[in-house]
């Protein structure tokens, strides 16, 4: 009798058992399938490639053919079968979650992959043309394997801008080329970021960085000097006879495109526009608001804002002049002592990063973007670590566009303490300490993950304020105001967005909003009009997502004052009282750090619960 009560047990529980294996399994191929698609991904997302049963050198850039932006959308349909054919109620609490994600997530592509040709890869600011130099300029090199696989790389450069190439002669087939401005000024970056000059006289950014990681080799014993000038010298070939004509053919080409696009616009004057305007701001904000719902989101912030910022400076007639002038009320610190002190900060307000990484605290080395790339570069970015080694991190910081300390501060909160840095590593301790997929570390929530980071500066001016200390006690005035015009700066240009691509507003339109809000220089209105117009909802991915967040601490911060008064009948406490309890903050923090990145709709589900 308990041999047959077992027996029942084990077949009743064995469609539960199985499920979840066959998931998993899923998940593991899904994962290793979008890794294996490209090995520069690949090489930046593993570091220990025998571990998941790959072999590197086997990989292969990805090649764009004729018609294959037809078929994405049947791919992710495909895929979407495949996740539909197992039975929900039969997995596990944490797979249910991570199919449910996967769920919502797959569907959000599908309605992007509806509009084949709306996508830029060739993007001015965030495309192949300046992506490709400093992923080349960072891929890590710790053996004579990584040097052969960095080089086969480089060969297959000319097939894979051959395939963007293909990809925007369809593009134009289809009457959705780039304007003519666009093109230009991807074209001079194909000049610029492969500059005849530096490559000639072996000054050009990639091979100075190249030898410098060739020489870390030589001082640890792994190559040696001869082979050093060898790698050296076929390194300096590839970069002349290989890359460099693959980006002259690149110019060449959208030279002879040029002329079907037309002037700068938004998305909003093509058939279909509006549309797929829709579902990228819903795919890149996590947010399941309408796009009107959006917008009204951020007009009631910038008005909230606007307000008190107009109030602030009407109290204090002093405020303006000292903002014109960005004075100096933080102590002269470099890069790495800010995100020492950002660590040190933080501690009471955000959870520990859950141990061990192996290096704890993880390592971050502070680097600086060369001036060949510094035009094309964001003021600073987080470059993410191997998923199995999260030790080592690196924060790049381009000097052109960082003015004064409290610009460096804030900076660096965003993309380390308690920003995009500490965000990385927490998660993915996290995740390993609870055995979740890998498959969560490449799933793209833009919103979720700048949306934090934008959290983290925002929170920094508080940091900021205390780091001036009582030796200017006029700080926390002009940094509130700082505050205050960076969001309402951030919102407006959110709500430009959605007026250029959604409603179809002119540069004439654009500048008599910012006209309204003091913006005088037609040449910073153009340029401002022209960075959204080729850059649909990146804004909105930043600000909406901060905003998000924010709706996310309100509704914690409700749950948290109804769980108090059940607990304390009577007690004077309100929710201005709870935003101030680092309990409630730790507490706060560390939901959003364990439940992310994900989108906003599972974070409010998964809250409420």
């Amino acid at each position: 009798m308990i041999f047959c009560g077992f027996s029942a047990a084990t077949l009743a529980a064995y469609p539960y058992f199985h499920a979840d294996a066959r998931f998993v399994s899923f998940t593991e191929d899904f994962f290793l399938q979008e890794l294996r698609s490209d090995p520069l991904q690949f090489h930046y997302a593993i570091d220990n490639p025998s571990a998941f049963g790959v072999d590197e050198t086997a990989l292969c850039m990805p090649v764009y053919r004729a018609g294959d932006a037809a078929s994405d959308a049947y791919a992710l349909s495909v895929l979407s079968d495949r996740l539909d054919s197992f039975a929900h109620a039969h997995l596990s609490q944490a797979n249910r979650c991570l199919y449910e994600l996967l769920d919502t997530y797959l569907s959000d592509l599908r309605r992007t992959a509806a509009y084949p040709y709306f996508a830029e890869p060739l993007s001015p600011s965030s495309g192949a043309v300046s992506e490709l130099p400093l992923l080349l300029a960072e891929y890590r090199l710790d053996d004579r394997a990584d040097i052969e696989q960095y080089f086969a790389v480089l060969e297959q450069i000319p097939d894979y801008l051959d395939g963007l190439i293909t990809y925007e002669q369809e593009k134009a087939a289809a009457g959705l080329f780039m304007a003519d401005a666009t093109a230009d000024k991807v074209i001079r970056q194909c000049a610029d970021l492969m500059d005849a000059d530096t490559l000639d006289n072996g000054t050009h950014f990639l091979e100075t960085t190249f030898d410098n990681r060739l020489q870390t080799l030589v001082d640890n014993g792994v190559i040696t000097a001869a082979e050093r000038d060898g790698y050296r010298s076929n390194h300096r070939r590839l970069l002349v006879t290989v890359v460099a004509p693959a980006y002259d053919r690149v110019a060449d080409e959208l030279t002879i495109l040029k002329g079907s696009g037309g002037d700068i616009g938004g998305l909003a004057r093509y058939a279909g526009g509006r549309e797929y305007y829709e579902a990228l701001l819903h795919l890149t904000t996590g947010s399941s608001r309408s796009v009107d719902g959006i917008r009204q989101f951020l007009y009631n912030d910038l008005s909230e804002h606007y307000g008190e910022l107009m109030r602030l400076l009407q109290a204090d007639e002093s405020l303006n002049g000292l903002l014109m002038s960005d004075p100096a009320y933080l102590p002269q610190m470099t890069p790495e002592a800010i995100l020492e002190h950002l660590q040190e900060a933080i501690a009471a307000d955000y959870p520990a990063i859950p141990a061990d990484t192996g290096t704890s605290p993880p390592d971050c080395t502070v680097k600086y973007v060369d001036a060949a790339l510094a035009p094309y570069s964001a003021p600073a970015f987080y470059m993410t670590p191997p998923i199995d080694n999260i030790g080592n991190n690196t924060i790049y910081i381009n000097e052109s566009d960082i003015s004064g300390d409290l610009s460096l501060f804030t900076t660096l909160a965003h993309e380390g303490y308690p920003g995009h840095l500490y965000q990385t590593v927490y998660s993915r301790q996290h995740w390993a300490a609870s055995g979740v997929t890998p498959l969560r570390s490449i799933l793209s929530y833009g919103g979720y993950v700048e949306g934090w980071a934008m959290y983290a500066e925002m929170n920094a001016y508080d940091y900021a304020v205390e780091l001036a200390g009582e030796s200017y006690p006029e700080a926390a005035a002009c940094y509130r105001a700082c505050r205050l015009d960076r969001q309402i700066q951030l919102c407006l240009y959110s709500l430009l967005d959605i007026a250029i691509h959604y409603d179809g507003a002119s540069l004439q339109d654009v500048t008599e909003i910012l006209t309204a809000f003091g913006f005088t220089d037609p040449d910073t209105i153009a340029a401002v009009y022209a960075y959204i117009a080729e850059e649909p909802c990146n804004y909105p991915k930043y600000y909406a997502g901060y905003l998000e967040i924010m709706e996310l601490k309100r509704q914690a911060a409700k749950i948290w004052l109804d769980r108090h008064k059940a607990a304390n009948p009577g007690a004077a406490y309100t929710l201005t009282d709870i935003y101030r309890d680092r309990d409630f903050l730790r507490s706060f923090h560390r939901f959003l750090l364990e439940n992310g990145p994900a989108d906003f709709a599972t974070l409010s589900k998964l809250l409420g619960s």
